[in-house]
């Protein structure tokens, strides 16, 4: 009996009729990303690009609209093009053959470059939103640190053939590996890297990494970044980390810090081989929850800057990377590669984080407007719910897209996430007394 071929439901062909244009939305978009885009204009023509059809103004709204309104295909895209505005674009006729080869050749810098324009301004926005309160730990680790990151990788999916030109492209191919910073407070994307080999590891990005932190930054990060000479570099510029410890680790016991039978705070050595010399002094922090030992290291040696149920606290946050990739991939399509050019894919890649960038913008303005933590928020109902308030929109109960989320009247959109377990008070002190409790986001 033939067996199936496996089946890649994000590789499906979409049917999907893209959603209804909306002006609140289209109006908060051009606000936003007015500015950046034309900031670019001299560089733009420094590249020795004319002014024709497809411009950047234009091509960034087209990319855009294909996230926000889920255009299932280039042929589509072309055809909206045609009948309607999109954004703060006229409508142009142009040919599906066009716009392909539109993807093969526009300059994708020029987009990384617009988002990288955007955050800073997305930042200030955040700066003056004062009635969302923060975490426990995140509060107390802004104390000593002024940036609070998340590092990790992802793998894209594979490459579709659709057009002539890639027909030498192996099937199955996959597209590349995206490393991506996430600031942990405002949620908003940092940086944003791109290698052509999907096997790349972690430790790839070691040095962009180096690159772009400052001193008093800590970063979270996965245990794909281990390295010694990574954190020693990282040490040496006044940048600390917290991550996972191996599992096989050998160390050296310096110091006991802590010691019960829930938690285990100590300062440790990592020597060389032969013993004889000292290669990396860390702070190795274990939590147990149910029957489980978890084991953190972290380059902040003093319980007094971090806590260990803080260092815990902050790892255990890691996973908001996690679920911004789930976002990226998953809600906005990134998993969907529509097209297979890299330079098509590098295009998709940046318009994804940048409209990711604009949606954390919204959510956020929601939890303030709540009075909520951010995390309380949920990015897939507040991108969904923009259908509904489309509708309210069209039917005159509704002008602000902040104001309709937040309405009592609409809690069964689910923008607000249902709480399951009852918060516990975090432990702060640097040095908890035994029989102490900890408590996870």
């Amino acid at each position: 009996m033939p067996t199936k071929k496996p089946r890649n439901p994000d590789h499906v062909r979409r049917h999907n009729t893209p959603l209804a244009d909306n002006e609140v939305i289209s109006e908060r978009l051009r606000d936003l990303l007015s500015p950046a885009i034309y900031a670019q204009s001299a560089y733009y023509r420094s590249l020795g690009l004319r002014d024709r059809i497809l411009n950047l103004s234009l091509m960034v709204a087209a990319m855009l609209t294909v996230i926000w309104r889920q255009v299932p295909s280039v042929g589509e895209l072309t055809r909206m093009l045609e009948q309607e505005e999109l954004l703060w674009g006229k409508a142009v006729k142009i040919s599906q053959q066009g716009l392909s080869q539109r993807f093969l050749s526009f300059p994708s810098e020029l987009f990384e470059r617009v988002f990288h324009d955007l955050l800073p301004f997305l930042q200030s926005r955040w700066h003056i939103r004062e009635k969302r309160p923060l975490s426990a730990a995140v509060k107390y680790a802004r104390n000593n640190f002024e940036n609070i990151w998340i590092a990790d990788g992802s793998t894209l999916e594979a490459l579709f053939r659709k057009l002539d030109s890639l027909k030498d492209v192996p099937q199955g191919q996959l597209a590349g590996k995206i490393c991506t910073v996430i600031d942990l407070l405002t949620r908003l994307p940092v940086q944003v890297w791109f290698h052509t080999n999907p096997l790349a590891h972690d430790t790839n990005f070691l040095d962009d990494l180096i690159n772009i932190a400052s001193a008093k930054t800590l970063l979270v990060l996965d245990r794909g970044f281990y390295d010694f000479g990574f954190f020693l570099r990282l040490i040496a510029k006044q940048v600390n980390f917290i991550t996972r410890i191996k599992s096989n680790a050998a160390f050296d016991v310096e110091r006991i810090l802590s010691y019960d039978y829930t938690l285990r705070d100590r300062v440790i050595s990592f020597n060389t081989e032969d013993k004889h010399q000292k290669i990396l002094r860390l702070r190795l922090i274990e939590v147990k929850q149910g029957k489980t030992w978890y084991a953190y290291i972290t380059s902040v040696l003093d319980p007094q800057i971090l806590p260990p149920y803080v260092v815990a606290d902050l790892y255990a946050r890691r996973w908001r990377i996690e679920e911004a990739f789930n976002t990226a991939k998953r809600l906005l399509g990134l998993s969907y590669l529509w097209t297979g050019s890299i330079n098509g894919v590098k295009l998709q890649v940046w318009a994804t984080w940048l409209f990711y960038s604009v949606l954390i913008d919204l959510a956020d303005a929601v939890a303030d407007e709540l009075a909520l933590p951010f995390d309380r928020i949920s990015l897939e109902m507040i991108f969904r719910g923009l259908y509904h308030f489309n509708h309210a929109y069209n039917n005159g109960r509704a002008t602000d897209p902040v104001l309709f989320f937040a309405a009592p009247e609409n809690k069964n959109l689910d923008v607000v996430k249902t709480i399951r377990k009852k918060p516990q008070t975090l432990d702060l002190s640097p040095f908890p007394l035994p029989l102490t409790i900890p408590a996870f986001p």
